[in-house]
């Protein structure tokens, strides 16, 4: 028994890291392929990189790795090992794929998707696929580091939302673009690319927002029926918590037993199958629930 169980954390940590480094895959992909081509910055340790790339050609993914080290020891002296072996694999991976994919991706493929198109499309799928990468590595724990260690540094000693200062410093390094040497651009088409940063960072924004609410997006489930006790005995069986309350139908005038049960919005359709084959007359109500927090869910945090 306790081999199975070692067994099964084991599998499911290498699936967690599987998934961060996919994740980051696609966030690196999509600096390499949309925003370092059209010479866009974003926010973040990777924006800074990018103005350090742009205007002093040192390669990304060495600054990406220096700063993120150097945050990373800042944050364990004063936060304390907060933070854990998938932040650190995250960082290494992230910038392992910054020094090897510029020469996996053809330059044709990159005229054709990048170049040819614009940076204002540039903008928006980059920042997609940048916030689609940091969003499923967020869903397995993973962090790629970055301004939100300052954020979290700041947050200790100041009254300031993580969130904010994170806002703060992208809106104040996007602008910083404004100061990379570039021959031959009017200021009007310089004050375009922080305009275009911005969108950058909103649709980044947007996209980890969905990512991360789509999979912790859990329902609760209100079921009638004459065999609820058969239901409930089968719901326990999947891990999840039962209640069981006295009702009455107002109409029949008849007592009855409602099962209350909150799943996660990917359970839905077992669940479903399994009361279909109990009671097929069953009755159900369901509804989208915007936190859960206890066993089984989301773990409730002082800060």
């Amino acid at each position: 028994m306790k081999n199975k169980i070692t067994l099964s954390l084991i599998l499911k940590e290498f699936k967690a890291y599987f998934i961060i480094t996919l994740g980051l895959m696609a966030y690196v992909l999509g600096w390499e392929i949309f925003l370092i081509p059209q010479k866009l910055v974003g926010g973040g340790v990777t924006g800074i990189s990018s103005i350090l790339f742009y205007a002093l050609k040192i390669p990304i993914s060495v600054t990406y790795f220096v700063i993120n080290i150097i945050l990373l020891l800042i944050a364990i002296k004063l936060l304390g090992k907060a933070f854990g072996a998938k932040t650190i694999y995250a960082i290494i991976v992230a910038s392992l794929f910054f020094q090897f994919a510029p020469s996996l991706i053809p330059q044709d493929f990159i005229q054709e998707i990048a170049l040819n198109n614009g940076k204002l499309i540039c903008a928006i799928f980059g920042g997609v696929m940048c916030g689609l990468g940091i969003g499923i590595a967020f869903t397995q724990g993973g962090s790629s580091g970055g301004t939100d260690i300052i954020a979290l540094i700041v947050a200790k000693y100041r009254n300031i939302a993580p969130g904010r200062m994170i806002l703060y410093m992208d809106l104040v390094i996007i602008a910083c673009s404004l100061l990379i040497p570039a021959e031959g651009e009017t200021w009007g088409t310089r004050f375009a690319t922080v305009l275009y940063g911005y969108m950058l960072v909103a649709s980044c924004t947007t996209i980890i927002d969905m990512v991360v609410s789509g999979s912790r997006q859990s329902l609760q489930l209100f079921i009638f029926s004459k065999q609820y006790d058969k239901i409930a005995d089968e719901v326990t069986k999947l891990g999840r918590g039962v209640s069981v309350i006295d009702s009455q139908g107002w109409y029949t005038k008849n007592d009855s037993k409602m099962l209350i049960v909150i799943i996660h919005k990917q359970e839905l359709s077992r669940v479903q199958s399994l009361i279909k084959q109990i009671d097929k007359e069953a009755f159900i109500a369901i509804s989208s629930v915007s936190g859960v927090y206890g066993q089984g869910f989301q773990q409730l945090t002082t800060k």
